[in-house]
């Protein structure tokens, strides 16, 4: 049975590490997940078999207290994946995170109450892992609960700046420090106790004090939390893949986080300690000029340009997200490279709430891989397009990243504005996510098409196939 389980355990890391491997490319991805869920499997099998082996209880009361909380859980799981849209991923993740950070807690408790009245073997380091395991979990699980409060819009994206907010953080984890040693050394309820309820204050407070415009950082954040939670969790439990597994996700959400922070130009520190777009109100009327005016253009004079240019890019955001309209983009992506012009993506690694949010909505509209290129690899080739279409996005392709003392000065973003003509589909002139005013609107050469991005894609392409059989009889 030892022997089954170590081979299991090495079988499942290696399908993850695999699997982690395929997810870093698009054309590679649902391999990434297949192997993901392969090892998934393996682990749950082992650990029911070893569940089953060492349980106090017959085997027939044991897969009786497992089967209802597999079952349940596995139905539960099915029917929210059914019926969450890809818009709903970001707070979906971020309310899943909460459960492993629960669970993590859960298991904290019931190992120390385990360990009452026969100390095991470094009894004084496994009380410690208990308490890191537990803090660990509370803070992942509030923090989450937050994060998807947030992200579904139940609570206002703006942060919470509290004074002497990084003082108050800083006292939490000064006091959970002196709790962690009069916990090894006395094993006291009241240590742990005290420290479980700092740990979830320390949670909501950590991911209400971020801003809107850094939620993407969060929800890989919140990853990298869930990740060390279930590893602390294998730490009390003595399960060497659940340790692998936790220590797997941990450490590629926090390189993940890395990324996405290099992305954005700003510390994970910067982030931690709130997010830009602290004060939206002000931001936007000062950095905005008032006299602003703006030039709105049609679908048929849009379908009339996209027509006669040489090459066409496509900039998406979260708007396109919302109108679900990948679907009549993907359709007037095909019907430019029919007629010859030469179309990409220009994917920024923060467009939407959710990391590669735009490359999975392109992929499930089958886009094809190769024209959807990240920010490095089109930023230098705007000068030399004809014609880019800014669908929904606004912050990404946001020019006041340019200017010192903006909220998202030193912010790298889609230079869109150095195309030749830039046509932005968006509702309304209001701001981004992040709340900060975008002159882009207001440039000499850009347009606005208002209205629902699925609608206007959709005149486009009507548009487009008209404008070419008028072409085609003269």
């Amino acid at each position: 049975m030892d022997s089954l389980s170590t081979i299991s355990s090495v079988i499942a890391a290696l399908c993850f590490i695999v699997a982690l491997a395929g997810l870093a490319k698009q054309d590679t991805a649902q391999r990434g997940n297949f192997f993901g869920a392969v090892g998934m499997m393996i682990a749950v099998a082992a650990a029911l078999v070893l569940s089953l082996k060492n349980s106090a209880h017959s085997i027939l009361m044991t897969l009786v207290l497992i089967a209802p909380a597999m079952g349940g859980g596995a139905v539960i799981g099915v029917w929210r994946a059914r019926r969450v849209a890809m818009t709903g991923m970001p707070e979906l993740i971020a309310i899943l995170h909460s459960f492993v950070g629960l669970a993590a807690v859960l298991i904290g408790y019931n190992s120390f109450v385990e360990s009452l009245g026969h100390e095991p073997d470094h009894y004084g380091f496994h009380l410690g892992e208990i308490h890191l395991g537990i803090f660990i979990g509370a803070v992942t699980f509030t923090g989450s609960i937050v994060a998807w409060l947030k992200l579904s819009g139940k609570i206002s994206g703006a942060p919470l700046t509290l004074p002497g907010r990084n003082l108050i953080n800083l006292l939490i984890l000064i006091v959970c420090a002196g709790l962690l040693v009069a916990f090894i050394s006395s094993a006291s309820w009241w240590a742990l106790i005290i420290m479980t309820v700092l740990a979830l204050i320390l949670g909501v407070h950590l991911v209400a004090a971020i801003g809107g415009g850094d939620m993407p950082v969060v929800v890989s954040m919140l990853n990298s939390y869930s990740g060390w939670a279930a590893a602390a969790a294998g730490f009390m439990l003595g399960n060497p893949l659940l340790i692998i597994t936790g220590a797997l996700v941990g450490s590629s959400g926090a390189y993940l986080s890395a990324i996405m922070c290099q992305a954005m130009n700003r510390s994970f520190l910067s982030v931690v300690l709130g997010g830009f777009g602290s004060d939206t109100s002000s931001s936007s009327s000062t950095l905005a000029d008032p006299h602003a005016q703006h030039s709105e253009i049609s679908a048929a004079e849009t379908a009339e340009l996209l027509h006669d240019a040489r090459r066409v890019v496509i900039a998406p955001g979260y708007g396109m997200a919302v109108a679900q309209a990948q679907y009549p983009v993907a359709e007037l992506t095909r019907k430019l490279r029919d007629l010859g012009v030469d179309v990409v993506f220009a994917i920024h690694p923060v467009a939407g709430r959710l990391p590669g949010h735009m490359n999975v909505l392109l992929a499930e509209a089958k886009v094809p891989y190769d024209i959807v290129l990240e920010m490095d690899e089109i930023n230098d080739d705007f000068p030399d397009v004809d014609v880019v279409l800014v669908i929904g996005a606004n912050d990404t392709v946001n020019p006041i990243a340019e200017e010192p003392g903006s909220p998202i000065a030193g912010m790298p973003v889609l230079k869109v504005w150095e195309a030749h003509r830039v046509i932005v589909l968006k509702r309304s002139m209001g701001a981004g996510y992040a709340g900060v005013a975008n002159p882009l609107f207001s440039k000499d050469n850009t347009d606005m098409l208002l209205g629902d991005a699925k609608g206007s894609v959709e005149a486009l392409c009507q548009d487009l196939s008209v404008s070419s059989q008028l072409k085609e009889k003269m």
